[in-house]
């Protein structure tokens, strides 16, 4: 699969989803660490990315969008940490990628997580 990292992932997530075959780079690495989340979408939906990020504002952008496209997942988590969100993305990648390449948004929490399928 192919996700574009926005800054609040740890390039620990990054390095570990690329060990895992995924295509992913952080925003950072592309020299735009300070870039406004619509911008981030745009180099999303362009480059048929999914978005990894903790910010609520993707899913308000996207959704206002009525496009099927970007996907996005979004952690609502009590810990942050790479290590959780390593282990939430194992747990959560097999049940949701068919949906991710469709065009949805993940939400993931603490205790479980919502496909919401675009356009919303």
């Amino acid at each position: 699969m192919k996700f574009l990292a926005d800054m609040p992932i740890s390039p620990k997530t990054v390095s570990y989803l690329k060990s895992l075959g995924h295509d992913i780079y952080r925003i950072s690495d592309k020299g735009l660490p300070k870039a406004k989340d619509s911008k981030i979408v745009e180099m999303a939906k362009e480059e048929g990315r999914i978005i990894l990020t903790t910010d609520l504002d993707f899913s308000a952008i996207i959704a206002k969008s009525g496009e099927q496209t970007p996907s996005a997942i979004i952690f609502r988590l009590s810990n942050e940490s790479h290590e959780n969100i390593n282990s939430l993305l194992d747990t959560i990648l097999p049940s949701t990628e068919i949906a991710l390449i469709k065009g949805s948004i993940v939400m993931v929490e603490d205790d479980r997580f919502r496909i919401r399928e675009l356009p919303i």
